[in-house]
């Protein structure tokens, strides 16, 4: 959203450095159209209106390339005119896969001119007839008025469109959730989902550990999943009332999948692999208020930042501190954001505007990243965080998502249990479907037939890209499977090999990088030990240098595609990169 429409809704505050103009809607993203010319019914309207009402020199305006999709007023319109707005309703949730953003009481030149109360009013009926229409909702995200030299209060409002769910197509985000030990991750998630504030003993957090020591220690070890839903109206759905998985699916137009990753440092590769096997939308950071920066705080900072994911910070543990010792901790993040390594813009959020402005700016800017600062135990600032969830846009559009569902069937194996666990990279899965999975050690790939699907635990029809999911696989040799291995179509030809081509950059290195030096690699939900088979171009690296590497995985060959990302590291040694070149197995027999 623009700077202007920010500060007449009193959006920003001491703490945040400003957007610089950042833009909030482009075209064919659902959040934001180029406007379209006036008719000349149109241009005689705005005429009338522009005698009875002239706003002052310094009347607010909001640039057409860079806003949301707005309306000056929708009064009484022709039964053409409302069938023609129903359409163009209906092919933005399309584009914004189920969401919508409108604003009231902006002409097409972006000028803010506002409603009265009673244009406002109708508008907003209208609004809601056009919703019901199409199958959506609307909830009013915020209203102000417009300060002119009028002597009616004039108004404009930010109203948020959402599709009421059918068949199971709801919305998922996924966020995943970093922090150093103890920062309160879990508790946080529990508090999220449960809908109860902790005890201030961890009580929250209990339903969310998998396995005995964890309960004990309170240390987060492995990788699980927790999910918060939000209705067609925008309330909240989770487990108070009893409810089960099932029924938060059934209910929720609106899913965030939290992935919920160890802090401990001796489970870094666990973190690792939760980042760049589960490819979330966004990173939630969490840094303890009494703390501040500690232990793997910055680690997984740069985790997120080399890896591309949009991140925010959570603050937590408020209730623990003073008042300076918090804002102590905001001024120490807001310093190492600014540093020229993070390049980010930090924004605190401490109002409902905030939140809004928060969530609109965070997904069409890398640099924007809100902070919040709250209490799982007094619950404090926690329905600002709900407000961000609620209104946080994907950050693909349908159209990036029909593309990828018109390809061939790509699946990504993840923890191969009694139900495999797996990601949806591209094309369509439905019950009865056959495909071949691999490449086993010999690099083999073998048939197999879809049983069950589950969609965060709730039996699901069909499941398309960009998805997670749980299959059953029927009588399947469960021991052939490995985290690593993908279920791709019989028509796919995948491309397996021993050794690749990247191009990387070592971030750090206590002495030189070279030929025959051993790291562990990982590429997506492949994570195995590989060799450097050479160095082009130099005959050794040191830290902050780039080069085209050769490596050679040392255990089995790999399903790996040219363009992905490279993240490798060994105690110490961390580099980043993309793959390049594959040098692929020749022989490739499907059994």
């Amino acid at each position: 959203m623009d700077a202007r429409v920010s500060e007449l809704f009193g959006s920003g505050n001491g703490h945040s450095s400003g957007s610089g103009g950042v833009s909030s809607g482009k075209p064919g993203n659902g959040y934001g159209v180029a406007p379209k010319k006036s008719s000349a019914k149109n241009k005689k309207a705005k005429a009338r209106l522009s005698r009875n009402f002239k706003p002052s020199n310094n009347t607010p305006y909001l640039p057409p390339e860079v806003r949301l999709k707005i309306r000056l007023k929708l009064v009484n319109p022709t039964q053409y005119r409302f069938e023609h707005l129903a359409t163009q309703m209906k092919w933005r949730l399309q584009e914004g896969r189920g969401e919508a953003v409108y604003q009231i009481g902006v002409e097409d030149n972006g000028m803010l001119v506002g409603l009265s109360e009673e244009e406002m009013r109708a508008s907003l009926k209208t609004l809601h007839r056009l919703a019901e229409k199409v199958g959506a909702d609307i909830t009013i995200l915020r209203e102000r008025e417009v300060d002119y030299d009028a002597d009616v209060p004039r108004k404009i409002a930010e109203v948020l469109i959402r599709k009421v769910p059918d068949d199971q197509q709801f919305l998922d985000l996924r966020v995943a959730v970093l922090g150093n030990v103890d920062s309160g991750k879990s508790t946080l998630l529990g508090v999220l989902t449960q809908g109860e504030l902790d005890n201030g003993r961890g009580r929250a957090r209990l339903n969310l550990f998998r396995h005995l020591h964890e309960i004990q220690t309170g240390r987060t070890s492995s990788i699980s999943f927790e999910i918060l839903g939000f209705n067609s109206k925008g309330e909240v759905v989770n487990y108070s009332e009893s409810r089960t998985a099932e029924e938060i699916c059934e209910s929720a137009s609106k899913m965030i999948t939290f992935i919920d990753l160890a802090g401990h440092h001796k489970y870094l590769k666990t973190t690792i692999f939760g980042l760049t096997s589960y490819c979330p939308d966004f990173a939630m950071l969490v840094v303890s208020a009494n703390t501040g920066i500690a232990g793997t705080t910055r680690e997984h900072l740069g985790l997120a930042m080399a890896l591309k994911v949009p991140i925010f910070i959570v603050i937590s543990k408020v209730d623990l501190c003073t008042r300076a010792t918090v804002e102590r901790t905001v001024r120490q993040l807001e310093r190492v954001l600014k540093q020229p390594g993070c390049n980010k813009v930090p924004m605190v959020v401490s109002s409902t505007d905030d939140a809004v402005t928060a969530a609109q700016q965070f997904a069409q800017s890398p640099s924007i990243t809100p902070i919040f600062t709250l209490s799982s135990v007094s619950g404090e600032s926690l329905d600002l965080l709900k407000v961000f969830f609620n209104i946080i846009p994907p950050l693909s559009n349908s159209k990036e998502q029909e593309e990828l569902m018109q390809q061939l069937t790509e699946f990504q194996v993840k923890i191969p249990l009694t139900r495999y666990s797996l990601w949806s990279y591209s094309g369509i899965c439905r019950e009865g479907d056959h495909l071949v999975v691999g490449p086993t050690d010999s690099g083999q790939f073998h048939q197999l037939t879809v049983g069950s699907i589950q969609r965060n635990r709730s039996a699901c029809r069909v499941l398309r890209a960009g998805q997670a999911a749980t299959l059953a696989l029927g009588n399947f040799d469960r021991s052939l499977l490995r985290k690593g291995m993908v279920m791709v179509s019989p028509e796919m030809d995948p491309t397996i090999c021993w050794m690749f081509e990247a191009e990387i950059v070592l971030l750090f290195h206590a002495k030189t990088f070279h030929k025959g030096f051993q790291v562990t690699v990982h590429i997506g939900n492949v994570r195995q030990t590989a060799t450097v088979e050479a160095v082009y171009g130099k005959d050794e690296l040191r830290t902050g240098e780039k080069a085209v590497v050769l490596f050679k995985f040392i255990k089995h060959p790999e399903y790996l595609k040219v363009g992905a990302k490279i993240l490798f590291r060994e105690g110490v040694t961390k580099g980043i990169g993309h793959v390049t070149k594959l040098l692929p197995i020749v022989e490739y027999q499907p059994s």
